[in-house]
């Protein structure tokens, strides 16, 4: 169906772009008319043909945008009656098409019609030169509406761009700019219920960035859907244990399949809340796609040893997927994973972190969670190198500055003479080791009745 609205999309453009020449045209040449301005037949130079070209590349990409070029070049050129005006339209496609590709915010919508306009300037001069019309009456005017077309093809991309985001449900780099906020609503209400899962959103987004170019993804469709890709843990943020603030976890008081409800369940809303806020549906299907159908095995584990003489179904303790459809929401996957387990990692040396990436994103690929998409063995190399590269510079050791000591004991430290204070400092950090092959073995109770982030499973509680 979403081929089918593209097709549809594209073939519009193509009628759009038609249309709104002529009407240019149109215009244009009743304008010139109407000023005194001769001839009117430099009124063609006017049309914003290239803004169908900036339109494509801005929805698609830039290689249809040039066969959409040559076509639309091709069928302006039936109407005009200028031999050379289909190599004019075509430059001046290619150069805008080209120039909006790092877009980055909408005003480079106007820096793409500036370079319109100066291309067709030149172009236009070659092409009267070699009709031998450049120091007659017709250049000033044709070189006059050379420059105002790309000014036409900047206000009608500004215009028409929004329209075809909400007609057509389609999602460009400007709209993933916008989300790209901090301030947006949906991500302050995120920090306020879950400052944790907030803050491990934001680092996940930065992992999937540094690596997305590498493998040919769009990077800032991978941060944004990284931001947003936890966003259900707001209804319930108590029962993920990066927004726990203290030792004892909700989860000891219930059974671990109502633990395993409770966390699938944040994908569920998630896409609930997604759909709240209007968010694109490429996000959406990140948000659904980022566990797969993962094992939790910290709950499948504890419930196995409940004692109870019955094996636990294991469809119960697996997320409801989809697996990922595509790179972006396999790459979401594993930085959400490694990103989870590296806070129990102890003495985050570049080798126990190169270690744990490892261990993590091998058993994500051998659970078949990567079978639906198009992520290679290659990609997947290059995910680890950067993920640890990121991974060594964040989790980094400071000296330890002298007269401070912050390990777990209890004692006086004088502060000042005469004045003496007594100082507890007790970890709250799990204690867990560089994963190992019994890691997925350990015992439930090792936690203390709290999810274990560094699990090679893809972290329980999350």
């Amino acid at each position: 169906m979403k081929k089918y609205r593209l097709l549809l999309l594209l073939g519009s453009l193509v009628i759009l772009t038609l249309v709104l020449g002529r009407s240019f045209q149109y215009f244009f040449r009743n304008f010139t008319l109407g000023v005194g301005l001769f001839p009117s037949g430099t009124a063609i130079y006017g049309m914003p043909i290239a803004a169908g070209a900036i339109l494509v590349a801005l929805i698609f990409d830039f290689h249809t945008a040039i066969i959409f070029s040559f076509i639309v070049s091709l069928l302006t050129g039936l109407w005009t009656g200028e031999p050379l005006y289909p190599i004019y339209a075509f430059v001046g496609s290619l150069v805008g098409a080209f120039s909006i590709m790092r877009c980055k915010k909408r005003t480079d919508i106007l820096r793409s019609g500036l370079h319109v306009s100066i291309i067709n300037v030149f172009t236009l001069i070659g092409i009267l030169l070699f009709t031998d019309r450049l120091f007659d009456e017709y250049a000033p005017v044709a070189i006059l509406y050379a420059v105002t077309s790309g000014i036409a093809v900047a206000a009608v991309v500004s215009l028409v761009l929004p329209a075809i985001e909400y007609l057509f449900k389609v999602t460009t780099d400007i709209t993933l700019l916008e989300l790209l906020d901090l301030n947006q609503p949906i991500m302050k209400n995120l920090l306020i219920a879950a400052p944790g899962t907030y803050h491990h959103s934001i680092i996940v987004g930065n992992l999937v960035e540094a690596v997305a170019e590498d493998i040919g993804v769009n990077p800032l469709l991978a941060r944004v859907s990284a931001y947003y890709h936890d966003i259900g843990k707001m209804r319930m943020p108590e029962y993920f244990v990066e927004n726990q603030k203290g030792t004892v976890s909700r989860h000891d008081r219930i059974t671990p399949h109502m633990s395993s409800m409770i966390l699938m369940a944040h994908v569920k809303e998630g896409v609930e809340i997604a759909r709240e806020y209007n968010l694109p549906e490429p996000i959406i299907d990140i948000i659904q796609q980022h566990h797969g159908t993962c094992l939790m095995t910290y709950f499948y584990q504890k419930a196995r040893d409940s004692g109870n003489g019955e094996e636990p179904a294991e469809e119960n303790y697996r997320y409801q997927g989809p697996k990922p459809q595509s790179r972006v929401a396999a790459l979401v996957m594993l930085a959400d994973a490694v990103e989870a387990a590296s806070r129990v990692l102890q003495n985050p040396t570049p080798a126990r972190i190169e270690s744990l990436v490892d261990r993590i994103v091998n058993h994500i690929f051998l659970d078949g969670q990567l079978d639906e998409c198009e992520l290679t063995l290659k990609d997947i190399s290059t995910i680890k190198r950067k993920f640890t590269y990121i991974l060594t510079g964040i989790l980094h050791k400071r000296i330890e500055y002298p007269g401070f000591s912050f390990e777990e004991k209890k004692g006086k430290e004088r502060v000042s003479p005469g004045e003496e204070v007594t100082i507890t400092d007790k970890s709250s950090a799990t204690e867990v080791s560089l994963p190992d092959e019994d890691s997925d073995k350990r015992s439930p109770e090792k936690g203390k009745g709290q999810p274990q982030e560094g699990d090679p499973s893809v972290k329980a509680s999350r």
